[in-house]
């Protein structure tokens, strides 16, 4: 039997968030202001100016408004700026609704973030058309269905999919085959290709490597020589449009759970190792208790300025899904292992995951245990419904400081049943 050739779509929703949030008003109410069509942005709490930006409308764009930066620098950029907070749950319901939709063009679906996803369409084309028509189609029906628009990459893997996905938008379908690499890809800013954070196109740059190009006619040893082996092979392995990572449904067996962040200078001190944990150690405890279950073992990890990797291991007492018990562990893990050498990328993953109905409770968790993770449950709720922006630790009230929306907007290509690799925003 012939093998047919991969064929990869990458979906990915234009300003989701405030796609999103205007969808939903404008559907509460015909006669209000599209927020897409002014300078507007979804971010967090606008009268005390802390929070980031998660979104931002074209026009916001223009006054030079950014994805994760702080509200404050946002209003500097364009005082008339309209920021709205976030609503997670209706912002989900529109997530499911576009999966459902795109589940009738093939089974074989990743959600790769509330707002992207790969379509393995490799088996199913032949049933709906060519592979542009197809894409048309499905950019056709998701914004005359649900109201929203996205862009369609397509592409012989995922890799390639998501690059072709983010040339023009809005509301566009762009292909990138391998053949066309060298005309659409290769020109490119380094800074274009999928992993390559500021630090690292700084370090090429330095070297005279300056577009995606650059990285894939360089010697694999001089790459390696300034990046570290395991870095660099991913660098030129992208740059030459190269990745066999499969479409991944999700996994009911799943091994783990886990989030890190790439931080955009780096940390070299304990206290600010230990802040973003607690970023981290929120994402991830509220995943846990999102899925119903709960870890037996906590892992801490990083990549430091050399983009040397390290990690630190433990197993727990009793399973948990407490924030407060993933901090604690972490922080304490970091101790053990970090010498203070500055760290770009942190890491929290945690596995030997079971099912929360099956564990038996701990005779020694004491009633101040139960109250915490009463609290985090209820907290879960709140921000569920009103946004994760909606309650806020103390600690992250200060400017500059990671909080779980930095992490969790934290996008991966290659996911593993455990932890991914992280993106600079």
């Amino acid at each position: 039997m012939e093998t047919r050739k991969r064929l990869i779509f990458h979906i990915d929703v234009n300003s989701a968030f405030l796609s999103w949030e205007s969808v939903y008003r404008l559907s509460q109410d015909p006669d209000v202001q599209d927020l897409r069509l002014i300078p507007s942005a979804v971010g967090g709490d606008v009268s005390s100016r802390h929070g980031i930006i998660l979104a931002k409308s074209t026009p916001a764009k223009k006054f030079g408004v950014v994805t994760a930066e702080t509200i404050g620098s946002a209003l500097r950029k364009c005082p008339e700026l309209i920021i709205v907070p976030s609503r997670f749950d209706i912002y989900s319901r529109y997530s499911r609704q576009m999966l459902a939709l795109l589940s009738e063009y093939t089974p074989d679906i990743e959600k790769f973030s509330i707002d992207e996803a790969f379509l393995d369409m490799t088996e199913t084309i032949h049933l709906f058309g060519r592979p542009r028509e197809v894409a048309d189609q499905i950019r056709s029906r998701i914004r005359d269905e649900l109201k929203f628009t996205v862009n369609v990459g397509i592409s012989s893997n995922k890799l390639l999919a998501k690059m072709a996905s983010d040339f023009e938008k809005p509301d566009k379908t762009h292909t990138l085959f391998p053949e066309e690499v060298p005309a659409k890809m290769w020109p490119l800013p380094l800074r274009d290709l999928l992993f390559v954070g500021g630090s690292a196109a700084d370090k090429m740059a330095r070297i005279g490597l300056h577009t995606i190009g650059d990285a894939a006619a360089c010697d694999l040893g001089i790459l390696k020589a300034h990046l570290g082996d395991k870095y660099a092979t991913q660098v030129y392995r992208y740059a030459n449009g190269i990745d066999q990572a499969p479409v991944a449904p999700p996994d009911p067996t799943r091994k783990g759970y886990g989030n890190s962040i790439t931080l955009p200078q780096d940390v070299s001190d304990f206290e600010t190792a230990c802040q973003v944990l607690l970023a981290l150690s929120e994402t991830v405890g509220a995943r846990l208790r999102e899925a119903g279950v709960r870890c037996n073992s906590v892992t801490v990890e990083f990549k430091d300025w050399r983009f040397a990797s390290q990690s630190h291991q433990c197993v727990l007492k009793s399973p948990t899904d407490s924030t407060s018990v993933l901090y604690d562990t972490a922080c304490r893990l970091l101790k053990e292992f970090w010498d203070k050498t500055p760290v770009r990328l942190i890491g929290l993953r945690t596995a030997q995951i079971q099912e929360d109905s099956f564990e038996q409770m701990s005779l020694f968790e004491d009633a101040r245990a139960k109250k915490m993770r009463a609290m985090e449950k209820a907290v879960d709720s709140i921000r569920g419904r009103y946004g994760i922006d909606s309650v806020q630790r103390a600690s992250f009230l200060k400017e500059n400081s990671p909080t779980p929306h930095a992490v969790s907007r934290q996008k991966h290509l290659n996911k593993s049943s455990e932890q991914p690799a992280g993106k600079e925003l």
